[in-house]
């Protein structure tokens, strides 16, 4: 109940009491109320003129790291003697020093700082709106203004540990432009690629003299294989059915971790980067090259959410014509008994595509009594997902099946680092 509410209740009470009862004396009892009901109407609360500015520590941070909020005030209106200050908190950010809220008097002209301090997790926050109420003197009247001052900031997971250097990929087309993807293509490289006719200008060291030798009057040069960049399509899975979520974790976590170091990797190779995360909606990021598209690709991840959708409860509905034709496509998600056959008609269309599958069976068994029941189900659980993972392998699809309690770039270098991609064991 409002202040001045509860006091004309009780002035009304006291009236009604002393007319009831014809006693003067209880009718002087409602004259304090009314007079200080009087005197709380007369001294209106003054219309806040208020300036406030925000300023955050950092716009992009690690994830589970502080962040110091700072408000100033400036009183651009006539004196505030009681003036209430709180800054909406966006969702999942908690408090560990000082508080968003503040109470104070403002001079007219007068200034005012606060700080507090908020750890964020992983996610896109908007800071929105300061709510100033200005109370008079009596505390029974207050006058509430709102001020938007916006403010963003991301925060980004920090993988266990970033020791990738590169990401072995052999799509069936590569662009223009040098790298280190083997192009398929004869001309300057490393590699021997073939023997072909000699042309003016070649070095003399590509001359191929003992092909020359048994064809005598001919000329043969060595020709390497060209090395190019190349179209990479990254999709993430973010499909509540897929990541079994435990609390506030799931395999999502992992799934970006591993995303956020083949992406360092891959755009320091020169390729061209493109991500698509897949939930309850479809988040895309144009393909670009280096530290911007990194950037771009950081923010992206950080509000990746589980999401439940009927739409995209299934791969079907995923917008492959976002890729280039012919394209390398890495696809992260723990995979479902209804993917497989969907990722094998990707393969049929001509991309190349790897798979980097978080063991949804070891991470899920962590949560679980450690009885011989559960190991007998989970002996039989990862039977079956080595089926579903040979299906794919079948189809020319490259598998990583990484269990999660190793470190990602651990199972990486071993595995995507080779010359010829390789199954881990």
């Amino acid at each position: 109940m409002r202040p001045i509410t509860a006091v004309s209740f009780a002035i009304f009470l006291l009236l009604l009491l002393g007319f009831g009862l014809v006693d003067g004396g209880v009718v002087l009892l409602a004259l304090p109320f009314v007079l200080y009901l009087l005197l709380s109407l007369l001294a209106t609360p003054e219309a806040a003129k208020l300036e406030i500015t925000r300023s955050l520590s950092h716009t992009r941070l690690p994830a589970r790291e502080s962040l110091v909020v700072t408000l100033t005030i400036q009183n651009n209106g006539p004196a505030l003697g009681e003036l209430q200050l709180t800054d909406a908190l966006p969702p999942n950010l908690s408090l560990i020093d000082g508080s968003n809220q503040r109470l104070l008097a403002l001079p007219a002209g007068g200034s005012h700082r606060f700080s507090y301090t908020v750890q964020v997790p992983r996610g896109q926050y908007q800071f929105t709106q300061v709510t100033a109420v200005v109370r008079e003197p009596f505390d029974l009247r207050r006058r509430q203004f709102s001020y938007d001052v916006p403010g963003r900031l991301f925060a980004y997971l920090v993988p266990r540990a970033s020791n990738l250097k590169q990401v072995t990929i052999h799509p069936r087309r590569t662009r223009v432009y040098s790298g280190i993807v083997p192009a398929r293509v004869g001309g300057d490289g490393m590699d021997f690629f073939g023997v072909r006719d000699y042309r003016p200008g070649d070095s003399q060291r590509q001359i191929n003299w003992r092909a020359g030798a048994r064809h005598p009057g001919s000329l043969f040069s060595n020709e390497f294989e060209q090395e190019r960049v190349a179209d990479v399509g990254l999709i993430l899975d973010a499909r509540l059915g897929s990541n079994i979520p435990y609390g506030d974790q799931s395999l999502l976590e992992y799934s970006i971790e591993a995303i956020t170091l083949m992406v360092d990797a891959l755009l320091n190779q020169g390729n061209r980067v493109a991500l698509l995360i897949y939930g309850g909606a479809v988040n895309y990021t144009l393909p670009g090259y280096g530290k911007l598209q990194k950037e771009r690709i950081l923010q992206a991840l950080s509000g990746a959410q589980l999401q439940g959708s009927h739409v995209f409860a299934e791969l079907r509905s995923l917008p492959t014509r976002l890729f280039p034709a012919q394209s390398q496509i890495i696809f992260v998600s723990p995979l479902l008994p209804d993917d497989v056959p969907f990722l094998r008609r990707l393969r049929s269309f001509d991309y190349e595509v790897l798979l980097v599958s978080p063991n949804p069976i070891g991470y899920e068994r962590q949560f679980l009594p450690q009885t011989p029941d559960v190991a007998l189900a989970a002996e039989l659980a990862q039977l079956e997902r080595e089926l579903l993972l040979n299906q794919l392998l079948q189809a020319g699809i490259f598998v990583l099946d990484w269990e999660v309690e190793r470190p990602f770039d651990e199972i990486a270098r071993a595995h995507l680092q080779t010359t010829r991609l390789t199954r881990p064991v």
